[in-house]
């Protein structure tokens, strides 16, 4: 080969395209136009700033980068999902808050953090992949002029590796575009070779980076009598105290804490002290202020877990003549299953005394056992025994029958109050109240119901007799 071809062959080996430079926005974006037209794909524009339409006007194309996105997320999401599965599901099975083995909603925070970061990886390292990074050098910066590109001067450049660049042809064509300078790109001339001290520099780094690694391994297999270094000591040296253990951090000398008087936790004071306790304390405070302030106090303590209220008092007390909350079919409903449960089981599904404790204690003739009170009695009606009282009974308890606070919600216990007096009414309420069409349905029902009523009576009093003639 003669010295005049090895040099075209250099020249053509540091040809790497054609720039041009324009002084405004239009000029660019028209030259753009012109180059994209003219069928140049492998193109790019500098500009000191972002310019709206820069990327349509060079024809740039939509990138794979974001099925790169998707194709790593899908990655991650089961790569997380593999894992979770082998480690709790097969390799180390281990019941955690009662979930199964394998719980696909449990494993759902680790599957979208791992989404997340290897759709992140896919996106950052696909661009410096697509972009052909990392560049330590780019053959426009060996044009002195280039620099002004993040000033106030605007460059087309068309790479040499274009299937349609010709150089002549090129120059020709940015010629028409109107720019008044236009360069070929060419290699740049200074040496290409890495410096040493730059291997000297890296191979210091990385024996330095295994140096905490050495010296961790080296802790986890040696016994040493000084204590862990703390970098974060988080909680490891506060003065935390085990149960019924003593400190010197209060005057007592107490670890565990009583709780403050009068606390009420949040969620546990559930309405007015009316709904809680069925009194007038409006009319208890005008009679007796000293026995409402020492019952509310009470009712805190006891909200706060302290102690137990004491029994509201029985003589004179302004109990309050009607329920403090809103009496619906809704809460109807709840008294009647709430009465059914706690409270037919003494004083009988319709209130008359006759549940099954009762005939059971009858059969058996308990001397200790005071039958229930029959709850249409017109010594319980609400013109004699007020509402609050009744909430009170409930709530407290009387006689034989226990207190089912702990038992029954306050609203629950106004519920049931709500549904005796719905029973009390129902047994006196005239026929005629009852639509016309009705009214012969609901006289067979109240026969029906007397005449079953007299059948278990006579029942019961022929074995009673039954029982005295045994004994006797």
């Amino acid at each position: 080969m003669d010295q005049k071809t090895m040099s075209e062959s250099k020249v053509e080996a540091t040809d790497h395209g054609m720039v041009a430079e324009f002084t405004t926005v239009d000029s660019l974006l028209a030259a753009c136009r012109r180059v994209r037209d003219a069928g140049y794909i492998k193109t790019d524009a500098f500009t000191p700033f972002p310019v709206h339409g820069i990327d349509k006007a060079l024809g740039i194309k939509p990138t794979i980068l974001p099925w790169i996105c998707l194709v790593a997320g899908i990655t991650g999401t089961m790569t997380a999902l593999v894992m979770q599965i082998w480690m709790n599901s097969i390799d180390y099975q281990y019941i955690i808050s009662g979930k199964p083995f394998l719980s696909l909603p449990a494993f759902i925070p680790v599957a979208f953090e791992l989404t997340i970061l290897f759709a992140a990886f896919g996106a950052f390292f696909g661009m410096w992949a697509l972009n052909g990074l990392p560049k330590f050098s780019n053959p426009v910066f060996t044009d002195p002029r280039f620099d002004r590109a993040t000033d106030d001067r605007f460059f087309l450049y068309i790479d040499s590796s274009d299937e349609r660049y010709d150089e002549e042809g090129v120059r020709a064509l940015l010629g028409e575009t109107g720019s008044d300078y236009i360069n070929k790109v060419v290699e740049d001339e200074s040496p290409k070779q890495v410096p040493k001290f730059i291997y000297s520099v890296w191979a210091l780094s990385v024996a330095a980076s295994i140096i905490p690694l050495l010296c961790v391994l080296t802790m986890r297999v040696t016994n040493s009598s000084k204590p862990r270094f703390h970098i974060f000591p988080d909680m490891d040296f506060s003065p935390a105290r085990d149960a019924q253990q003593t400190t010197s951090l209060f005057g007592d000398n107490r670890a565990m804490r009583p709780d403050v008087p009068g606390t009420v936790a949040r969620g546990q004071l559930s309405g007015s002290m009316e709904a809680l306790t069925g009194i007038d304390f409006d009319a208890l405070t005008a009679v007796d202020p000293g026995a409402a302030a020492q019952l509310v106090a009470a009712y805190q303590d006891e909200a706060a877990g302290t102690t137990t209220p004491p029994a509201e008092p029985v003589d004179d007390t302004p109990w309050l003549d009607h329920i403090p909350v809103t009496v619906d079919e809704a809460l109807l409903a709840r008294g009647k299953q709430q009465f059914g449960i706690y409270c037919s089981v003494c004083h009988g599904m319709s209130g008359l005394g006759n549940g099954l404790v009762n005939q059971r204690a009858t059969e058996k003739q308990f001397d200790t056992w005071v039958p229930p009170s029959n709850l249409h009695d017109t010594a319980l009606y609400s013109e004699t025994y007020p509402d609050g009282k009744l909430f009170s009974t409930i709530t407290n308890g009387v006689r034989k029958m226990a207190g089912y606070a702990s038992q029954i919600e306050v609203q629950d216990r106004w519920a049931i109050v709500a549904y005796v007096r719905a029973l009390q009414l129902s047994q006196n309420a005239p026929l005629d109240v009852v639509p016309a069409e009705k009214q012969a349905e609901v006289k067979a029902a109240v026969e029906a119901a007397k005449e079953n009523l007299k059948r278990q009576e006579e029942a019961a009093a022929k074995a009673a007799a039954e029982r005295e003639k045994e004994q006797n």
